[in-house]
């Protein structure tokens, strides 16, 4: 009876999913004749055509994703797999730390060989087709070897770290896991920008005197101080456009993309800044990482106490003695769990994300042009082929983002 509810969930959860796909390839190929009224005259029909023709692309692509993702964990989680892999690696590696190792990296090397060829077909087929793909295939490859390494480097002290509290610290480790947890991740955020990013990308001062001297009165007015303006080779990778700040205390700074760079204009691109910087000033991201900070406690708070269940294992076939050896076991059970339930609560912290935006816009407004970030965001959806025309009820469950309509309609208000 456990494992059918487990059953049940697993497929609820990706037919909900596909409902929502179907729903926004139907409302995006409906209305694909005719560029939405607040938009005429700055898109073409065949830009407009082209980002549905897009949207509709990376959608049923989606849904072949999903459907493998619902095939692992009903393997994982149902048949056994999941318990089978635990027993071996017991029997293998024993049940100290080395065995905790173990499980961790066959378990994230069975789903990122699940979603490798997914990112490969991506990048290879679909955003070449649509003339946005820029990597080469050698690249591909080694930024998955350099994403391997940095995860061994990183997971592997935080996974010994988790598992000592869970050993030693009796009844309370979950409060110990969320301080490693809250510290890695406040860590990440100081070195990722610093340290990280450059592995993958070239980050130059922005040379741009006239852009730059904009910037720096807008941080000025808006009492910013960034540790620096950089240029990234976005344009190694991909056509799409973006710009970004990124870091934490000393390691603050604002990142343009070069192919940004080459389709706004130098007050377009002030005005996203501002937009941007809105989210700082107006504490967005603070709020966001708190949010995240504290879902993260109620949530060990609650393995705390499933971890003392032995019916928890089990039901999927575990051995609790096994478990209770070695910790990872549950915590690696409940993670493969979550998605199940998470997936049905996204659509409240997107509706807070897409509020966040509004407010975001109407700093942008009182510190830059408003008209200037209508035409960025316009540009921005134009060379993006973003769609303009989404399904209400998928935005409204999975955008983190208003529509285009109702910023640039609030942005004129």
């Amino acid at each position: 009876m456990f494992l059918t509810v487990v059953a049940v969930a697993i497929m609820a959860s990706f037919l909900f999913d596909l409902w929502l796909d179907r729903r926004q390839i139907h409302h995006v190929l409906v209305h694909r004749e005719r560029v939405p009224a607040a938009f005429q005259g700055a898109l073409s029909i065949e830009e407009h055509q082209k980002a549905a023709a897009y949207t509709v692309a990376r959608r049923r692509f989606g849904i072949k994703r999903e459907l493998a993702g619902m095939v692992l964990s009903l393997l994982l989680l149902v048949g056994g797999g999941f318990a089978f892999i635990n027993s071996v690696v017991a029997t293998t590696f024993g049940t100290g730390y080395v065995g905790s190792l173990a499980l961790v990296a066959i378990i994230a090397g069975i789903g990122g060989l699940v979603a490798l060829p997914f990112a490969y077909v991506g990048t290879f087929s679909i955003e070449a087709a649509f003339g946005f793909n820029r990597t080469t295939r050698k690249l591909f490859f080694v930024d998955r070897a350099k994403s391997v390494a940095l995860a061994i480097a990183f997971a592997t002290p935080l996974v010994l770290a988790a598992d000592f509290a869970m050993r030693q610290l009796g009844s309370w480790w979950w409060f110990a896991v969320w301080g490693i947890f809250v510290a890695f991740n406040l860590l990440a955020l100081l070195i990722v920008p610093t340290f990280i990013m450059p592995l993958f990308n070239k980050f130059e001062v922005l040379k741009d005197e006239v852009l730059k001297s904009r910037i720096e009165a807008l941080m000025k007015r808006c009492g910013f101080h960034p540790k620096g303006v950089y240029r990234m080779d976005g344009s190694k990778r991909s056509g799409h456009g973006n710009a970004f700040f990124t870091g934490f205390g000393p390691s603050k700074r604002i990142v343009l993309f070069d192919t940004l760079l080459e389709k706004l204009t130098p007050e377009e691109i002030e005005a996203v800044l501002a937009h941007e910087l809105g989210h700082f000033k107006l504490r967005h991201v603070l709020r966001r990482l708190l949010t995240y900070f504290g879902a993260s406690l109620v949530i060990l708070a609650f393995l705390g106490w499933l971890f003392r269940q032995d019916g928890f294992y089990r039901g999927f076939g575990v051995d609790p003695a096994i478990a209770h050896a070695m910790p990872m076991t549950g915590l690696l059970l409940f993670f493969l769990l979550f998605p199940l339930v998470s997936t049905w609560f996204r659509a409240l912290p997107n509706h807070v994300s897409r509020r966040q935006e509004f407010e975001a816009d109407a700093y942008a407004a009182n510190h830059a042009n408003s008209r200037e970030l209508a035409s960025a965001l316009v540009k921005l959806h134009r060379d993006n082929a973003a769609t303009l025309t989404s399904d209400p009820i998928y935005s409204a469950v999975n955008d983190t983002h208003p529509s285009a309509a109702q910023r640039i309609a609030r942005l004129a208000a």
